[in-house]
């Protein structure tokens, strides 16, 4: 038989806490759908051709699959069919985009492609900033670049959160409402400072736009960090 006294109590304790972990936010699971190029490619060989790959995530940021319109800005420069295949015809550069008409919006996004003597892709980081969206403290820098063969998140010193939280965990995804399809990087056992995750080698540096951080056992988010570039 349940004991109504302690039931009651479970319940005050657990709206006490959701409470506390969200503030005054309401949070909707909802997100600007957008279409993103996910190659990372900078120099394109003479002669030569690239499969450049893009994603349309919709309005909880999952993945759909819809073709889009590729264009290239010198198609006498870089070519392109409408798969996002490009060939270099010619010396110099182009803006290759990838178009999606929904409705009543244009989505689309660009990458800058060189033909230059060789073949190369971009080793930049994609640098955030992580900020707290509940009344708990989580604040700190962060960045993702290749190291060697392996795709590396790094928070930096300035990282501070508290050991308060049952469950947290981190993520990458492109919603940052919500933990639902996001890429689970593990719980969070680091509270201060400087320390790094090496993710999965399927993961790509453009695949996700938000690094999240997410009270799993409550369902409730903590705070988020969108990648800048």
């Amino acid at each position: 038989m349940i004991n109504k006294s302690s039931y009651f109590s479970f319940i005050v304790l657990t709206i006490s806490f959701l409470t506390s972990c969200i503030g005054d936010d309401f949070v909707f699971d909802e997100v600007e759908p957008m279409v993103v190029i996910t190659s990372n490619l900078q120099t394109l060989a003479l002669g030569t051709t690239f499969q450049i790959e893009a994603k349309y995530l919709d309005n909880v940021g999952a993945e759909q699959v819809l073709p889009k319109n590729w264009t290239s800005s010198a198609s006498d420069i870089i070519s392109v069919d409408q798969s996002g295949l490009i060939t270099a015809l010619n010396a110099g550069q182009s803006v290759i985009t990838a178009e999606l008409i929904l409705d009543d919006m244009i989505l689309e996004d660009q990458i800058t492609v060189t033909v230059a003597e060789e073949t190369t892709q971009s080793s930049n980081a994609r640098t955030g900033v992580i900020e707290s969206t509940s009344s708990y403290r989580l604040e700190g820098n962060f960045s993702l670049e290749k190291v060697g063969e392996n795709l590396v998140l790094d928070i930096d010193e300035t990282y501070q959160t508290t050991s308060a939280l049952p469950g947290l965990y981190i993520y990458l995804t492109n919603n940052r409402n919500s933990n639902s399809g996001a890429l689970e990087i593990g719980e969070v056992t680091v509270f201060s400072g400087a320390h790094s995750y090496t993710l999965p080698d399927d993961v790509g540096i453009n695949d996700y736009q938000y690094l999240l951080y997410y009270c799993k056992p409550f369902s409730v988010k903590v705070g988020d960090g969108q990648f800048e570039n």
